[in-house]
């Protein structure tokens, strides 16, 4: 009876609600937060009466909720509940957290840690910085890569083929110091891996600049991102070169704790 589970193909045991229900939360995005019942039966290619069943349980359990209009649909905090619960027991963060307070204790700045996820970064951890006025992304936010410190870092560890894809499209301008050309953006990202951090000053928000270093796994591959933002008054060239080195240092003690050797 076990082979005969084994050989066969696991889709076989897709549940079809479940499989529309799955289906029907995935079809919301950055580009789309909110739809209508007919714009998800489209999306998802279901009878507009189907659609609303699967829909109205999904808000009686807490994963969808409706708009601010009534009419359409978004994320429920439920998703977000599951979501967190993935990344409190995440051995990233647990090794990285005790390190990330030292070094809000020895810069007094923030300290955030972010994976690359859907082409943006997304943060996962956040401790806020002893000054008065400080910097810091939230909790479960994703911003964009080509004009973020870890967003660039990313980028930089990327194989050519997908780098490519990513500067196929137009790049997005935030300031008037956002690098917006491929070819000068894949020359920042040349230097990034030859110093082994990442900067962005003032290219996605005006009067913050940021620090980044790479996390690294076992095989290698970068997994994560340690940052430090702050306000630009207090980032002179010294400084940044200062916390540039901490940072690096710090995500080299992170990478080893998950078992990457150098």
């Amino acid at each position: 009876m076990d082979d005969e589970f084994n050989m066969k193909d696991p889709n076989d045991y897709n549940v079809r609600a479940v499989e529309r229900a799955l289906q029907i939360l995935g079809c919301f995005d950055d580009q789309h937060p909110e739809r209508g019942v007919s714009e998800i039966a489209e999306e998802v290619d279901l009878h507009k009466a189907t659609a609303h069943r699967i829909v109205t349980t999904l808000v009686n359990f807490g994963f969808l909720e409706r708009g601010e209009d009534g009419q359409k649909y978004r994320l429920g905090l439920e998703l977000a509940d599951l979501g967190f619960k993935v990344v409190r027991r995440m051995d990233l963060r647990r090794e990285a957290l005790p390190i990330m307070k030292q070094l809000v204790q020895q810069w007094g700045e923030t300290c955030d840690l972010s994976i690359f996820d859907q082409e943006r970064v997304f943060y996962v951890e956040v401790l806020r910085g002893s000054y008065a006025l400080t910097i810091a992304a939230a909790v479960g936010q994703r911003l964009p890569a080509h004009c973020t410190a870890n967003g660039k870092l990313f980028l930089a560890h990327l194989s050519p083929a997908e780098l490519d894809v990513i500067l196929s499209r137009p790049l997005a301008s935030y300031t008037k110091k956002t690098i917006t050309s491929p070819d000068e953006l894949r020359k920042q990202l040349e230097n990034i891996r030859d110093q082994g951090y990442a900067t962005d000053y003032e290219e996605f928000e005006v009067g913050v600049c940021a620090v980044s270093a790479p996390i690294y796994n076992r095989q290698g591959k970068i997994i994560a991102a340690i940052g430090g933002p702050s306000p630009v008054s207090r980032m002179t060239p010294e400084r940044i070169l200062e916390i540039a080195g901490a940072f690096k240092n710090a995500a080299q003690e992170i990478s080893r704790r998950l078992g990457w050797k150098a």
